[in-house]
């Protein structure tokens, strides 16, 4: 199809329908015709006639065929990403009508990693709760790259944790305030062998011959842990366990003789009470800064805002 100059802004409002919006995110996703169809919940002959109009109306091809499959041309990456901030934009609205409904108190999602939780999170909350007695705060800890996943889908209005990095390069379609560091420690139960007689070092050999707790691999903790196997060219031990818990981790570590990896600030607490003990192994390799992700193209409501405050002004 030759291309031609697109239409006015008004007309494109006029003639662009949400279900063509739809289906091309769709096929971002299927990466084919018929499987962007499936999911939507059409015929693949009426999925092909709507997205011929929606060419027609932009003026230009937005897909090439590969095999059987369609790629994404330049107009076509251009297209789907105003697309995805137009699905973005529509999340935020469903979020804030949804406040409406709540009669205006309203509601905040926050994603935490978990070493901010005892030192800023908990500070943020209580001082915002103060402003916005009223407000509704739901918070879901999980690892930085699973978080920003649900920031960019409009599941979160904010994360607290570390930017991902995809493909080489940080996340684009997200802005990102540092607020802190944070390193790393192996911890075990008190009266772990490795800890029999108490030692100034352990060598990172010692620490192969046990079994690990570590978080679910793709999360920046994890990342850190692989570099440091990659660099004494172990392997993972056997017998490996993955979760993103504290309490699951420290409650296993009363089992046979398992070693943890979790943050320095959640250790701590835990070893003044004599629930586990920090091993003597210093990492070679560090973590990067965590702080607060927000969406780019998403607006930014008033609670999140201040929340964004808080945790800046904690530092």
């Amino acid at each position: 199809m030759p291309s031609r100059p697109p239409g006015s802004t008004t007309q494109l409002l006029n003639r662009l329908r949400m279900r063509q919006v739809a289906l091309i995110l769709a096929i971002d996703e299927a990466r084919t015709l018929r499987g962007a169809a499936e999911s939507l919940g059409m015929t693949q002959s009426a999925a092909s006639q709507m997205l011929h109009e929606l060419e027609e109306t932009l003026g230009e091809p937005l897909f090439d065929r590969v095999g059987r499959g369609l790629q994404l041309n330049p107009a076509g990456q251009v297209v789907l990403h105003s697309f995805r901030n137009l699905r973005n934009n529509m999340a935020a609205l469903t979020h804030e009508l949804h406040e409406l409904q709540l009669g205006g108190s309203g509601k905040l999602l926050v994603g935490c990693i978990m070493v901010a939780v005892p030192t800023h999170l908990c500070t943020a909350i209580v001082n915002l709760k103060k402003a916005y007695p009223l407000l509704s705060i739901e918070i879901v800890v999980d690892t930085s790259d699973r978080l920003v996943r649900m920031l960019r889908d409009g599941t979160l209005d904010v994360v607290i944790g570390r930017m991902p990095v995809a493909n080489g390069s940080l996340e684009q379609d997200c802005l990102f305030h540092s607020i802190g560091g944070e390193v790393i420690v192996m911890v075990a139960a008190a009266d772990h062998p490795l800890l029999r007689p108490a030692k100034k070092q352990i060598s990172f050999k010692a620490l192969l011959s046990y079994p690990w707790i570590l978080q679910p691999r793709g999360s920046p903790s994890r990342e850190v842990i692989e570099q440091e196997l990659l660099a004494h060219h172990a392997a993972p031990p056997l017998g490996l366990v993955e979760t993103t818990s504290i309490l699951v981790a420290a409650n296993l570590l009363a089992f046979e003789n398992m070693i943890a990896a979790i943050p320095l600030s959640i250790a701590r607490p835990y070893e003044q009470h004599g629930i586990l003990k920090i091993l003597p192994y210093a990492f070679k390799h560090t973590l990067t800064d965590w702080g607060c992700i927000v969406h780019r193209d998403r607006t930014v409501g008033p609670t999140t805002q201040e929340f964004l405050r808080l945790m800046s002004s904690r530092c």
